[in-house]
């Protein structure tokens, strides 16, 4: 049995975490907005947390847990503002999972499962369907999330997500 911290929120969970945030640019989405008032960084963590769970309830399907949490974690990893008109790609919506492909597999080696997920997360918008089970269920809990955000102020508050989002905000402050 895992060990267990934070109501649920196991140490698998942090330490993928800590192996894609750390060496990784990732902290640069910090600071952006992604939906409502919830920035780009706690959103792809509540994406990657919230798959990893159901993945972890759907033990029949065989997800590859390493690789759904790296793709979650690096879904919109575009490293821009999406609301500046200034820095951001127009139709946002349809180009940044290419951004954010070419971001991760600059900063790491990405398997097949894991650019899937990146590439795809979008669909319908990007118009190929995602290929393996991985990409699917990022992709629906992708949507689900950003629902959730863009009608609940303060997403995550007092949510198991936030310890890692605590995790990412200490290494901020040791940046400064």
């Amino acid at each position: 049995m895992r060990k267990r911290l934070h109501r649920g929120l196991d140490l698998w969970f942090i330490n993928k975490f800590k192996e894609v945030y750390y060496p990784s640019r990732l902290h640069l989405s910090y600071g952006h907005t992604q939906h409502g008032d919830t920035s780009c960084l706690l959103h792809s963590i509540a994406v990657a947390y919230i798959s990893y769970r159901i993945a972890a309830r759907l033990k029949f399907l065989n997800f590859k847990k390493h690789e759904l949490v790296r793709g979650a974690l690096l879904h919109d990893y575009f490293l821009y503002d999406w609301h500046d008109r200034k820095a951001a790609v127009k139709l946002h919506g349809f180009f940044h999972p290419a951004h954010a492909l070419k971001n991760a597999e600059v900063d790491f080696e990405l398997g097949v499962i894991e650019r899937d997920i990146i590439a795809k997360h979008m669909f319908p918008l990007t118009l190929c369907p995602p290929r393996y089970r991985e990409s699917v269920l990022v992709c629906l809990v992708d949507k689900l999330c950003s629902v959730y955000e863009t009608v609940k102020r303060g997403a995550y508050q007092n949510r198991q997500i936030r310890h890692a989002y605590l995790l990412a905000q200490a290494k901020e402050a040791v940046l400064c």
